[in-house]
């Protein structure tokens, strides 16, 4: 994820385990840039609670389920999925 380019490097070269409190105090000021938007890593990952990761891997993926909805396009928008249950998707067209 492009947002994460900054971080990823700091996050290999970590060591682990590692608490989100460790990882927020060495790299949190770090800016993510998103589409719409930026946000720090500390804010992302802050939003887990404190959880320790056992990889840089775990904890990468961690700050990006986590990061604020700037880091989508538009919101609830897809041209590919069904709509979800319970929604009003397009009316059907007859070619």
């Amino acid at each position: 994820m492009r947002c994460m380019a900054d971080v990823d490097a700091n996050l290999d070269a970590h060591s682990y385990p590692a608490t989100a409190s460790e990882l927020i105090e060495a790299y949190g000021e770090t800016e993510l840039e998103l589409q719409n938007g930026s946000e720090t890593f500390g804010e992302a990952l802050g939003r887990l609670g404190e959880t320790t990761y056992e990889s840089a891997d775990d904890a990468k993926t961690a700050a990006m389920s986590a990061v604020s909805e700037g880091a989508i396009g538009r919101k609830g928008y897809s041209d590919r999925d069904a709509p979800t249950v319970g929604g009003m998707g397009p009316s059907p067209v007859s070619f």
